[in-house]
This record gives structure tokens, C-alpha cells and sequence, in this order.
């Protein structure tokens, strides 16, 4: 990097990257489309139709802003969520709220508690502020909140990190888990619950929206079970005080009209979400068919993918996951071990599902 580029030293020590490598750019270097685009965690299965006619309507009027103030979408998901229109901030996507999160509690040498391979689009805000990742391992392929908390305790961190269910694991804690969690947040920290799965998450996974406690913000999605990832719209659930304090340094025109729409349109359309629930439980079923048919282990999932354990180390799945994007299956893996021993594949449409069947054994029999 040029020294006579003004930047401040925590930018200049950054490197230039992105969490994750898009399948994009994979077509690119291959020069070929994917078969079957089932890495992303993405909603094969798309919006609503009720979504997609407001977003085609709200495309004639996209010369205009959309509202700085989020206020009907904010309105509906309050009423969605019986709190009020004060408890919710809406982002550009969980990644985006992630971010602001991250910019409001955190300097130059904040500690952060993290599990070790849990969502990395965390890690790259919190080091993206100059904190400094304080790291907790899983315990049997999941989260481990009393031990997330016991780390904040002692490195006294204002901001700890839990998603449940879980990615990349797709692995969950119990609502009373959790909710012990939540109560147990010391005082002056954040815990930060990343719910990007709850719409697939059994019931007895997600605790009661509360927005008495302080120390607490949930974040949800638009990505997953509504099938609007390419929107970007994400929101939290919080006390009042903590989310009318995203206003101060959020991106106000960040969430564009169109999405703005589209995304109550897609609340208002349960049945369709329902639909959506039908069809990934199918596809996570025979997706765990095709793994155990090919001697691998699918690990219970409480998200749109799974997790399949290839029963060795992590550079064997990243050659298996290799042989699969070669034969134009994209797919993706945790990043750190233990967890890496896995590949992470969401749930996909038939078609993209028989690609994947036909690809699993061919990729096997080449490693062998």
C-alpha cells in the first residue's frame, strides 16, 4: 500500500479482503456456470410472489429515496413481533447492522467475544474497528454460552457473539439456554444474538421477544426464509434505547425503497414463508439421504442447509468441496477446525439437488 495515502494505521495494517469468496468470482476463474448454487445459504425456493409485484411496482417510483426512517417497515415488523416500532432498527442486512454494532462499542484494542469459527463477516467488523477477538471453541459442534459469557467476565468485553441456530454448524441451543444467556449478560456489555435462522428454528430454539433488557439486541433477516438476499434487509430487535442509538451513526438511506417494499410485502405473505419451510425440510431430508447413501454423516440442522461431517480432517473436505466446484456444484465449508472436518450444503431446488447427487460420488471416488 502507497505510504502517501493518507489512511489511519489500523487501515493500513488491514488487508484487502472479503469474508467470503462469492460463487461469482468462482464462475469467473472457471468460466462456467455453477449447476447447482447451493453454498450460499441463499433461498433457492425466492420471495413471495406478493414481494416480487410490490418490488416491480416500487421500481417505477426508484428515482426516489426511500424513507431515511424505515417507518412502515419498521411499523410492520413491530406489529409482526408485538413490540414497538422503537424497539426495531432496520439495516442492510444482518452484515450491515453488524457493523454499526461493532462501530458503537468498540475502539482500538476492545476485547470481543466470539466462538472460535462462528459467523466471520463478525470478526472482519470487529477487527475492521481495531478490537481485538477474544475466541471461545465449540462444544460438541455447537455454540457454548456459558462459556462465551464466563470469557467476557474475565476479558471484561462489552460485546459478545452468539448466532442460534448456529451457522456454520446449523446446530442450535434450547430457548431456556439462551435465555439464561441473555440474563446472565454482565453489566455494560452487549450480547448480540444473531437469529438469521429463527424462521427455520423449532420453537423450543427461540426464546420470547423481551426488549426490557438492556443488554440485548436480536438481529433477523430477509436473506434466508424470504428469499430476498439480494435486497439487503436485516433488522434488530432491542431495547429502546440501545436501537434508537443505531440513528446516530447508521447509513439512513442504506435500505433502498424497493427493498423497503418488497420486504413488507414478503411479512405479510405467511403462508408463502410457510410454503418456503415445507420445501427446505424436504430438501434438508434429501440432502441428509444423499450424504449417509455416500458414507457421510449430516449433523442435525435447524437452518436451510446441512452440515456434513466427511469424517476426516479438514483438508480432505476442502478437496472433496473442491471436486464439487469442479463439477459445478457450489458448496461451501466452515473455516476452522474442528468444524472444518464438514461441508456446509443448502437446501436446494430437485434439479440442483440430483446435480448434487450425481457429482457427490464422482468427487468421492476421485479422492480415494
Amino acid at each position: 500500500m502507497s505510504s502517501r495515502l493518507p489512511f489511519t494505521p489500523l487501515v493500513q495494517a488491514l488487508p484487502a479482503s472479503v469474508p467470503f469468496v462469492g460463487p461469482e468470482t468462482q464462475e469467473r476463474r472457471s468460466g462456467k456456470p455453477f449447476r447447482a448454487r447451493i453454498g450460499a445459504n441463499e433461498s433457492v425456493f425466492g420471495p413471495s410472489p406478493k414481494a416480487l409485484d410490490a418490488m416491480r411496482n416500487a421500481a417505477i417510483e426508484v428515482w426516489e429515496y426511500g424513507d431515511p426512517e424505515n417507518h412502515d417497515l419498521r411499523a410492520a415488523l413491530a406489529k409482526y413481533h408485538n413490540v414497538k416500532p422503537d424497539n426495531i432498527v432496520v439495516g442492510e442486512g444482518i452484515d450491515g447492522l453488524l457493523g454499526y454494532l461493532a462501530r458503537m462499542v468498540i475502539s482500538e484494542g476492545t476485547p470481543v467475544v466470539t466462538s472460535r469459527g462462528a459467523y466471520p463477516t463478525f470478526n472482519y467488523h470487529v477487527t475492521g474497528f481495531g478490537g481485538r477477538l477474544e475466541f471461545v471453541p465449540y462444544r460438541e459442534d455447537r455454540e457454548d454460552p456459558e462459556a462465551l459469557l464466563a470469557h467476557a467476565r474475565e476479558t471484561k468485553s462489552p460485546l459478545i457473539y452468539i448466532a442460534n441456530p448456529d451457522n456454520p454448524m446449523g446446530t442450535w441451543n434450547s430457548a431456556a439456554t439462551i435465555q439464561e444467556m441473555m440474563d446472565g449478560v454482565p453489566e455494560g456489555a452487549i450480547l448480540c444474538l444473531d437469529e438469521a435462522y429463527a424462521d427455520f428454528a423449532p420453537a423450543q430454539a427461540l426464546p420470547p421477544i423481551d426488549t426490557s433488557n438492556p443488554r440485548v439486541i436480536r438481529f433477523r433477516t430477509f436473506s434466508k426464509a424470504y428469499g430476498m438476499a439480494g435486497a439487503r434487509v436485516g433488522y434488530g430487535i432491542a431495547q429502546e434505547d440501545l436501537a434508537l442509538a443505531f440513528n446516530k451513526i447508521r447509513n439512513h438511506f442504506g435500505v433502498n425503497r424497493i427493498a423497503q417494499v418488497g420486504a413488507i410485502a414478503a411479512l405479510e405473505d405467511q403462508d408463502y414463508l410457510d410454503d418456503v419451510r415445507r420445501k427446505v425440510e424436504e430438501a434438508l431430508e434429501r440432502t441428509a439421504r444423499i450424504a449417509t447413501a455416500n458414507g457421510l454423516k449430516p449433523l442435525p440442522s435447524a437452518t436451510n442447509f446441512v452440515a456434513i461431517d466427511c469424517g476426516r480432517d479438514g483438508a480432505y473436505a476442502k478437496s472433496l468441496l473442491d471436486a464439487l466446484v469442479e463439477r459445478g456444484i457450489f458448496v461451501r465449508m466452515p473455516f476452522v477446525e474442528p468444524q472444518n472436518r464438514c461441508i456446509r450444503v443448502s437446501a436446494g431446488r430437485p434439479h440442483e439437488l440430483d446435480a448434487f447427487a450425481e457429482a457427490l460420488p464422482d468427487a468421492l471416488r476421485e479422492l480415494s
